[in-house]
């Protein structure tokens, strides 16, 4: 499995009147995870384009558990379970508090697709190679 995890500060700007972080924010707090996580396999969103490949996002789902407050230090994961295999791509994410609570949980799905015509690809192949020795023991 191949596991990522980023801190930051929640800003100001990401809550509401009650000093509770807005719903919606926590999508964008999972990109910063995921873009991260990607780059700690030295790998940028900027690099997989002049790859000619984009990825959006093509599934989101999270669920709300406990509420992220101004200023609280949170940590966010993007996880891979299984290494990806054709055209997309799943990180299991989740937010936790300072008190390491589980505040939300979700999941992202992305395509790999060709930047030009829009059609899926496979995965880069030196992605693959950066993921693989963290399933050696789960492949076949």
């Amino acid at each position: 499995m191949f596991t990522s995890a980023t801190q930051f500060r929640v800003r100001y700007a990401d809550t509401d009147k009650m000093g509770v972080v807005y719903h919606s924010n926590y999508i964008d707090y999972f990109e910063v995870a995921r873009t991260e996580s990607i780059r700690g396999l030295g790998f940028t969103y900027a690099s997989m384009e002049a790859m000619g490949i984009i990825m959006p996002v093509i599934e989101v789902h999270c669920r709300y558990i406990r509420p992220a407050t101004y200023d609280e230090l949170i940590t966010v994961t993007a996880n891979l379970h299984e290494l990806p295999e054709g055209h997309r791509i799943t990180f299991h994410q989740e937010v936790y508090n300072e008190k390491k609570e589980l505040l939300a949980k979700g999941h992202v799905t992305l395509y790999f697709m060709e930047a030009v015509t829009m059609k899926r690809v496979l995965m880069p192949e030196k992605l693959r190679e950066q993921l693989l020795p963290f399933f050696e023991n789960t492949t076949k």
